[in-house]
């Protein structure tokens, strides 16, 4: 019988043998494999890599520290399967990310011991001192730990925080776990300056003889000599250690897996009066062989093969993958072309791109803010860059969209992968706000496709239009549609009818549009006539088309996978009200005015009234009871 089972709160792994851990954490990443892979018929797959990396930091954590009443932050969320196990959820680990189930991140409804939920980097510093400060001015005496990925530290607001750690608290405790992969290998000089220091030999045996005196003297004298011998290592060695003058003592580095030694190191943490960082070296996707060939791969993925670790190839290409190969067949004949990105390569479908056109590619980490304004800086100098961001992480950049590229109404474009429910990934990763945050900004045109053809006629256009511009399309496969060999340039602001009709008009926005057929086709069947249209549109819309028939049915009908609150249905009630037109009824449908949880795409539109059905059954009441039941 495995241990596993009979934990039910942190107190019963405190209750086990230390020398039964090792067994524990094997006991915990066959699990975490099994539950994510085929074995488990139900699972939708997850962030395995970054989860089988932290299994003994986790252990270790929860030997030491006691939650509810220690606060203990990931950052990100994704690395946080083993914190539930261990926190009185691993009977439920195989329903992680489905409908009802365990959310994939960190969430404060789900759990006492979750006391703070995050889907985006580099947060948790700034809300593990903002936790340590009132805990300070409540005069409490409980530990907060902040668990940051070395991905964490490319993003800027992570500094932020640090810049305030000493001033602020005398007691933060800060983990930096280095693996040197966020999703991508960690780019740019802070991952090269964690690398620096965690390959050092010298270093590595100057701090092993430190860890010997403590460890066969004991007591305060061999606290302070350590101490002592520790400063002289960092001089002669590191010369300066960016943590140390920020104010944070550093300790480390140290094997990640060595469950014994991380718990020392814990005990002697937790009696510290000053902000202190860790730092942990581990390895992620450790025992698991496919993992740690590929940590890219298998930093989230679906379901997988157990023992071969392959995941079902789709034969339909993702916008993903046309994005990549289309913009790097555009830069073969145009020098001007650059592409950016922020840690995501793979994701976006940089990748392709990035392997072409090397010297024109930039992975600027997890720094959204620093990607817009960097793009704005390539535009001036004649470049077209195109930056690739998850619409959920765009909105980080919103300040550097209005004020560094639209306001200088520079030739850049933000093009948003995953715009739409994102499924599984719940509320941190649905990108459903973006149309509401970005058609208020002047001089910038938006637009969603259709189809994967119409996607890349949106990209060619996007390439010959002379100002900032956004493309949003959703995440996974399209239509089916296969690209013509040589794109058109689009009639900027101008619909498609995809069908004519007399009774009603209903505009379906990019892939709402089989939605918007479907519902047209039951419309038909009680009798009444549906026009659809493909707006393709968002910023400019077109007004004309939208005018003529709202002065010709009786229901105008806008369908869109975004938030209602100020989305395309409001970008359409707001021209209709100045035109002063006003036909019988405007129906919109799309996303309430709330956070959607995670579930499969289906099951969310279900619930949510976004099907055919659901579209049906909003308009026939504006018709009369005599219709033709179906």
């Amino acid at each position: 019988m495995g241990y596993l089972e009979n934990i039910k709160h942190p107190s019963d792994l405190k209750a086990l043998p230390e020398s039964v851990l090792p067994e524990l954490a094997e006991e915990i990443r066959a699990t975490l494999i099994n539950t994510l892979s085929e074995e488990n018929p139900h699972s939708v797959g997850g962030h395995l890599g970054p989860n089988l990396g932290v299994v003994e930091l986790t252990l270790a954590l929860h030997r030491v520290f006691d939650t509810p009443k220690d606060k203990i932050i990931f950052d990100v969320g994704h690395q946080g399967y083993v914190h539930k196990m261990l926190t009185g959820r691993a009977g439920k680990l195989n329903t992680i990310r489905q409908y009802e189930g365990l959310n994939g991140f960190l969430l404060r409804t789900e759990s006492e011991h979750d006391c703070y939920g995050a889907g985006h980097a580099g947060t948790a510093l700034s809300a593990a001192l903002g936790l340590a400060v009132g805990r300070d001015r409540r005069g409490s005496d409980e530990s907060v730990i902040c668990v940051a990925g070395d991905g964490a530290f490319t993003c800027g607001v992570s500094f932020e925080a640090l810049n305030n750690v000493a001033g602020s608290t005398k007691r933060l405790i800060v983990v930096l776990n280095d693996n040197e992969w966020s999703i991508a290998r960690n780019v740019g000089a802070i991952a090269d300056y964690f690398n620096k220091i965690a390959t050092n030999p010298l270093y590595f045996r100057l701090h092993e003889k430190t860890a010997q005196i403590v460890e066969r003297i004991g007591g305060q004298m061999a606290r302070n000599l350590g101490k002592k011998v520790e400063e002289g290592i960092k001089g002669l060695v590191l010369q300066n250690v960016i943590f140390e003058e920020l104010g944070l003592r550093y300790y480390g580095p140290i094997d990640g897996h060595d469950l014994p030694r991380l718990i020392r190191a814990f005990e002697f943490l937790k009696t510290q009066n000053s902000p202190v960082l860790l730092h942990v070296l581990t390895q992620k996707g450790r025992g698991y062989e496919p993992a740690m060939k590929r940590p890219d791969k298998f930093h989230g993925l679906g379901r997988f093969n157990h023992d071969t670790g392959e995941t079902v190839p789709s034969a339909t290409p993702t916008y993903s993958e046309i994005f990549g190969k289309t913009l790097a067949k555009f830069a073969n004949d145009n020098p001007a072309i650059c592409a950016i990105t922020g840690a995501m390569p793979t994701g976006t479908g940089l990748v392709h791109f990035a392997n072409e056109h090397p010297d024109r590619y930039y992975d600027v980490g997890i720094a959204e803010e620093h990607a817009a304004i960097f793009a704005s800086g390539l535009a001036i100098q004649g470049f077209r860059p195109f930056v690739a961001i998850y619409s959920t992480f765009m909105q980080r950049a919103y300040d550097m969209i209005v004020h560094d590229i639209a306001l200088q109404h520079l030739n850049v474009a933000l093009c948003m992968d995953r715009a739409g429910l994102s499924g599984d990934d719940g509320p941190t990763h649905h990108g459903l706000f973006d149309i509401s945050f970005l058609r208020s900004i002047p001089g910038l045109i938006h637009m969603q496709p259709k189809d994967e053809d119409e996607f890349v006629d949106m990209l060619w256009t996007i390439l010959h239009h002379d100002g900032p511009s956004a493309i949003r399309y959703p995440r996974g496969t399209g239509t089916g549609v296969t690209p013509k060999e040589t794109p058109r340039l689009l009639e900027i602001g101008k619909a498609e009818v995809v069908r004519e009709g007399t009774d009603v008009a209903i505009l379906g926005l990019g892939n709402m549009l089989e939605l918007a057929l479907a519902a047209a086709c039951q419309l038909e069947e009680r009798g009444i006539s549906a026009a659809v249209i493909n707006p393709r549109w968002i910023k400019p819309l077109d007004t004309d088309l939208i005018e003529q028939y709202a002065r010709n049915v009786r229901v105008l009908c806008t369908v869109e996978d975004h938030v209602l609150t100020n989305g395309f249905g409001s970008a359409v009630l707001e021209h209709l009200a100045d035109a002063g037109l006003s036909p019988a009824a405007v129906v919109r449908v799309g996303w309430p005015d709330a956070f959607i949880e995670h579930g499969s795409v289906s099951v969310l539109r279900k619930k949510h009234g976004i099907t055919p059905e659901a579209i049906v059954e909003k308009i026939v009441p504006h018709f009369s009871e005599s219709l033709q039941q179906p």
